[in-house]
Formats: structure tokens, sequence, C-alpha cells
């Protein structure tokens, strides 16, 4: 179980006048994840989602707050952790001199896997992402749906316990959309426990189990699509959200 606890971080910005004001990009967020779910971390651009998700990830640290994973802090169980999660974002940079087949070759022995493991787990996720035709193709001229998809590959060669996606298929086609998300349920179905970030409203109510919508660093309301929804009163994650916020505002 992944347990978050009153998270905070704390950035300093600085305007046109050099003025420097600190502020909160996390500001007070609590959740726990179950065994077996997808929950959407929601909210627009802006809104937290990545820092939150990079302190999920003990690729930053919180200003406040716990983060514990399986009753694990990364203080104390770094690299335990590590080999517990897997993390993707949007932006995530490869190699472009090697190939999906290096790539994951390398991955693998960095996680202290034996050959044949390495073998047998690359062989099952070249098959899972249709990527099998591209194993031996340079990740440089591979486009970037592709390249997302190999992206996602690289986390899956130690078979992690929980991922954290944050915005897997912002920019992609709807072929490479799809089979992330394919593979996102079937994870789940397998009892892994997803984090999902996305700005995508419609994408997260069609695979989230549950719902923590962020704005402006703070969780606004938590729950299933549907309990979300009811409380709303509205039909649809993108008009709960606006209803949440109180609608549009110049501000936003």
């Amino acid at each position: 179980m992944i347990k978050v606890i009153n998270l905070k971080k704390e950035f300093t910005r600085e305007d046109k006048n050099k003025k420097k004001t600190k502020f909160f990009a996390v500001n007070g967020v609590s959740f726990e994840t179950r065994e077996g779910e997808i929950i959407g971390i929601l909210g627009p651009n802006g809104a937290g989602k990545s820092t939150l998700l990079r302190m999920l990830a003990g690729i930053m640290e919180q200003t406040e707050g716990t983060v514990t994973i399986d009753d694990m802090s990364y203080k104390k169980n770094d690299i335990e952790i590590k080999r517990k999660i897997a993390f993707l974002s949007g932006n995530t940079k490869l190699y472009n001199r090697i190939t999906p087949h290096e790539l994951l070759q390398m991955c693998g022995t960095l996680y202290g896997m034996d050959e044949k493991t390495i073998k047998e787990r690359e062989k099952e996720i070249l098959e899972l992402l249709n990527l099998v035709e591209l194993q031996n193709a340079k990740i440089g001229n591979l486009s970037t749906g592709q390249t997302q998809r190999v992206g996602l590959a690289r986390c899956l060669i130690h078979d992690p316990k929980y991922y954290i996606l944050d915005e897997a298929t912002t920019g992609l086609d709807i072929i490479s959309s799809q089979i992330i998300l394919d593979f996102i349920k079937e994870e789940r179905n397998k009892g892994k426990t997803i984090l999902y970030s996305t700005h995508y409203m419609e994408e997260a109510e069609n695979i989230c189990d549950r719902i923590v919508m962020i704005n402006k660093g703070e969780v606004i309301e938590t729950g299933t699509p549907d309990e979300i929804k009811s409380k709303t009163n509205t039909t649809n994650l993108r008009d709960a959200f606006f209803a949440l916020i109180g609608g549009v505002t110049n501000e936003d």
C-alpha cells in the first residue's frame, strides 16, 4: 500500500521585478492506495500532479508530510522501494543510439536480474506492447508513440508492484494510447496498483477505479467516478471538476 499523509512541496518563484515569493505546488495532499486498482490523479496543467508523483517515486523530496510504500520510507529503504515501483512520465528521455532490446537488457541487468529471466521477461513485454518488430531499431528512429511504449517497456522489466505513470498518453496517437491503456487495465487485473496522472478527464473516467482530483496543489475531491459525479450532480468528470472549482475564471 502507498500511504500519503499531508504531503507538501514548497518552491520559490521570481517575478519580472526579481521579487521572490514562496508557494506550495503540492499543499497537504493525503490518500491511500489499495491492491489491484487504478487511481487517477486528475487536474489541469499546473495543478501539481507531476510534482506529487515525483515525490511518490522518490525522485523529489517533500517539504513536509510522509510517503510510505508497504510501510517503508525512502530515507530508510530507498533501494528496496524502487525495486517495487515503476515511474514513467510523458517526457521521459531514452538513449537514441541503442535499441529497445539493448535498453531492456541493460535495465534488467541494473535490477540484478539473471540472463534467463531478462530474456523471458523481455519476450513477454515486447509482445504485450506490440514492439516485437521494433526491438532492433534505433530508439532515435522511432515515432513518439513507439518511443513512449519503449519507455513503458523499460519500466516493466523488473515486474513492479506499483506503477506511477505521469501523463503517459499525452501527445500520442490513438493506437499507441489504446495499447498503453489496455496494458494498464491488464496490470490492474493482475493485482498491481497504478497511479495514473492525466488531464484527460474522459480517459480517466474510462479506466480509473478511484479519483484524486486536485487543483492548485490541493485535493478538491476523492472517490469513484460515479461518486464524484453524484456529489456534483454532473454526468462526467469534466463537468464535475468545473462544478468543484466554481467554474472557469481568468485565474484558471
